[in-house]
């Protein structure tokens, strides 16, 4: 027998999304985010079935992260809501690939090969707080970077990569486990086979995360890539940008402005590619099930349980100091 969907009321508090720029008119990369804005993201995201949530900090220049991370310490310090709700910190870059296509939205000229003395100035800033770090593989000194700090309890993601198989080899042996938002971040042409969305597919050892709003992947292609993976190696993210959570306008991401039109897709300026999502998490709870035919408790439990225990989040006290004990 099937169930109707879970409403926002169903799902209240209990999600978890480790993927989110900004929500319901807030912009996380900013520099000066308020603390009724970020409050507003918060109860916003609450609203709409997620708890907890990483902040993720796109593509920037090492010192405007520092100061990004040291802002949302202190509005955290300032607010418990805030605080039981950031769990932790996401930074997509600035170690990614810089050629176009893989590069997606972020910008070009911050991106860098990984610096591990860079990462203990971001650390040290987000007091230890930040939990994931999606990077590309290919760059020389990877597996190093990765290894060190896997070491420290931070999850490492494989995006906005062209990696070659040795390099996710070595990248998997150092310790990287997840994919972000595996099948975007590609150029619109690449050989059919022999690419990095099938490279990164094939390796059961990493857990794929895909953005199941019908727009990032088509429905017919995520149950492929979903059906792909083992039992429990497969997670959903919203990606969400400022324009998630609310109305059809103009948003920024950092230092791009971006159009959100009736249709709910994010475009970077001038008509180009996607630049994050408008899902919500409870949307994606709806719509992994919809899209790929599973019962709506399995889809719930890739967006929380499953989730929680992948990215180390203790439960039932979903809170910062749990993840640094």
């Amino acid at each position: 027998m099937k169930t109707s969907p879970p409403s926002e009321a169903d799902l209240r508090g209990e999600l978890f999304d480790f993927q989110v720029n900004g929500f319901a008119g807030v912009d996380f990369q900013r520099d000066d985010i308020t603390a009724d804005g970020l409050r507003h993201a918060v109860q916003a995201l609450h609203a709409c079935g997620a708890g907890c949530f990483f902040p993720t900090f796109i593509t920037d220049d090492i010192d405007r992260l520092c100061r990004k991370l040291a802002r949302f310490e202190a509005l955290c310090d300032a607010d418990a809501e805030c605080r039981r709700a950031i769990v932790g910190y996401h930074l997509e870059g600035p170690w990614l690939s810089p050629e176009d296509g893989f590069r997606g939205a972020h910008p070009k000229a911050p991106i860098h090969a990984p610096r591990l003395a860079e990462f203990e100035i971001l650390q040290e800033a987000a007091r230890g707080h930040i939990r994931l770090v999606t990077l590309a593989p290919e760059w020389p000194g990877s597996p190093e970077f990765i290894a060190a700090i896997t070491s420290r309890r931070v999850n490492v993601s494989l995006g906005h990569t062209n990696a070659s198989g040795e390099q996710i080899d070595k990248a998997i042996a150092a310790g990287a486990r997840f994919c972000t938002h595996l099948g975007n971040a590609t150029p619109a042409l690449m050989p059919r086979h022999d690419n990095v969305v099938q490279r990164l597919l094939a390796r059961d050892e990493l857990i794929a995360c895909f953005i199941p709003d019908g727009m990032h992947l088509p429905p017919f292609t995520l149950r492929n890539f979903f059906r792909a993976k083992p039992r429990g190696k497969a997670l959903f993210t919203t990606d969400a940008m400022a324009g998630a959570g609310a109305p059809p306008g103009r948003y920024t991401l950092g230092t791009m402005e971006i159009e959100v039109g009736p249709d709910r897709v994010a475009r970077q300026p001038g008509g180009g590619g996607f630049a994050g999502s408008t899902l919500t998490p409870a949307d994606g709870v709806r719509l992994a099930a919809e899209f790929l035919g599973i019962p709506t408790a399995e889809a719930k439990r890739c967006w929380s349980q499953a989730s929680l225990a992948a990215f180390g989040v203790d439960l039932p006290v979903r809170s910062r100091e749990a993840m640094s004990s």
